[in-house]
């Protein structure tokens, strides 16, 4: 089961400070875009995310989106945000976070993954030996209908770790 837990559990994406980074020793950043930074299939951009991807910039994190969608959806979400992006990433196949890695230039041990699925973006960072964090999705409403049978299945989980006091 340690392999569906990420390393901290979030609401939001804005919740994660620069001290709980530092204290893991995290210099980059692999971000999910889906639920994460924005709301399933939107191209907008919260001011408040987007103030915390300016923090984080500005401390001297690396950033890079990576994602399972398609390049026509990932390509302009990510230019308008002002940064690179790897699509179709294959989640939870550890190969679209070696490649995220590499585009950071850091080791594998100062990065981290941030997304809100247990399935592709948990369970991906622990295969590929990543700090991970989750965090609540945005918007569940906008899911498409077989990410909410596994939404139901995420809670499971949660409740069991929580359940044993974790």
């Amino acid at each position: 089961m340690a392999l569906f837990y990420p390393t901290a559990y979030k609401n939001r994406i804005t919740d994660i400070t620069l001290d709980d980074l530092n204290k893991r020793g995290i210099r980059g950043l692999l971000l999910d875009v889906d639920n994460t930074l924005t709301t399933h299939g939107s191209q907008v951009l919260s001011n408040e995310v987007r103030d915390w991807l300016t923090q984080m910039q500005d401390a001297g994190i690396r950033l890079t989106v990576v994602s399972n969608a398609w390049e026509w959806r990932v390509a302009p979400f990510a230019e308008k945000i002002g940064l690179r992006h790897i699509s179709l990433s294959c989640k939870p196949s550890p190969f679209g976070f070696w490649r995220g890695v590499r585009r950071l230039g850091l080791p594998k041990a100062q990065c981290a993954a941030i997304g809100d699925q247990v399935f592709t973006d948990i369970l991906g960072a622990n295969i590929y030996g990543i700090t991970c964090f989750q965090v609540m999705p945005m918007d569940p409403a906008t899911d498409k209908p077989f990410l909410r049978v596994r939404r139901r299945w995420e809670r499971k989980i949660y409740e069991n770790r929580k359940g044993r006091g974790e």
